[in-house]
């Protein structure tokens, strides 16, 4: 198994500590069954009692577990977001975040990161996942494993795609390549394609990456026009949210 897993500090005590506040309703039972004075004899009422309790403490943790892993999940996403900005701005100061574009075949397109570097641009798509991602570069959808969950979602390689038509559009002139950025601890099954890293190796990739010949001869220009094109206001992104959710 090909692993891409962040073994940071954080996502350990991350998983260390919902662990703990998903176990707490099991770990406090004895103690509540105690106050009660509850008998496990065979001819008391203290039996239906305890399986009573039982039931609610298994009730609780599965509540627990459920806000556990959403917040968690929420917390590591926002930190995965914020390592992969902090990373292109030490790279480039040409940076745009979350920005629309007009689509490349209607409609519009919100990109997640774009970086202007020394041979052209990069459109980045950010993803979180936990646990084992699977799936092949011209598969429609790819699966995420997390423990007991399992969950489909597009392919990124191809969604992203559209975006960097979009940028292609905008201008023509400039190489635009197509790159995946997973953030969380992750695995795959496999060795993903070459556009599809972790964000640890962010930096790396970006300084080692080759385009194609370029015409460019006024990059600068060429930024301006990206920035330009974007699309700001409170209508676009409502019209990008309905696009969304029509889709």
């Amino acid at each position: 198994m090909y692993r891409e897993a962040d073994g940071s500090n954080l996502s350990i005590m991350l998983k260390t500590a919902r662990t703990l506040l998903t176990a707490a309703p099991l770990i406090v039972l004895p103690t509540l069954a105690a106050d009660a004075d509850v008998q496990t004899g065979i001819t008391s009422v203290g039996p239906a009692v305890f399986i009573f309790m039982i039931a609610a403490a298994l009730l609780l943790m599965l509540v627990f577990r459920s806000t556990t892993n959403h917040a968690a999940r929420f917390l590591t996403a926002r930190i995965g977001q914020r390592r992969i900005k902090s990373a292109l701005k030490k790279l480039s100061p040409n940076v745009l975040h979350d920005f629309i574009l007009p689509g490349a075949y209607g409609g519009l397109a919100k990109v997640d990161h774009a970086i202007l570097t020394a041979g052209g641009i990069l459109c980045i798509q950010t993803k979180h996942y936990n646990g084992i991602v699977f799936g092949g570069e011209d598969e429609p959808q790819w699966t995420n494993v997390d423990g007991v969950r399992r969950r489909r979602f597009l392919n990124p390689i191809i969604q992203n795609e559209g975006r960097s038509r979009a940028l292609r559009q905008v201008v023509p002139d400039v190489p635009v390549a197509n790159l995946v950025v997973f953030t969380g601890a992750v695995e795959f099954t496999s060795a993903p394609p070459r556009n599809v890293i972790h964000v640890r190796n962010l930096e790396s990739f970006i300084a080692k990456f080759v385009f194609g010949p370029s015409k460019v001869k006024d990059w600068d220009t060429a930024w301006l026009t990206v920035k330009a094109a974007v699309i700001s206001d409170a209508s676009a992104k409502k019209d990008l949210q309905a696009q969304v959710l029509f889709t």
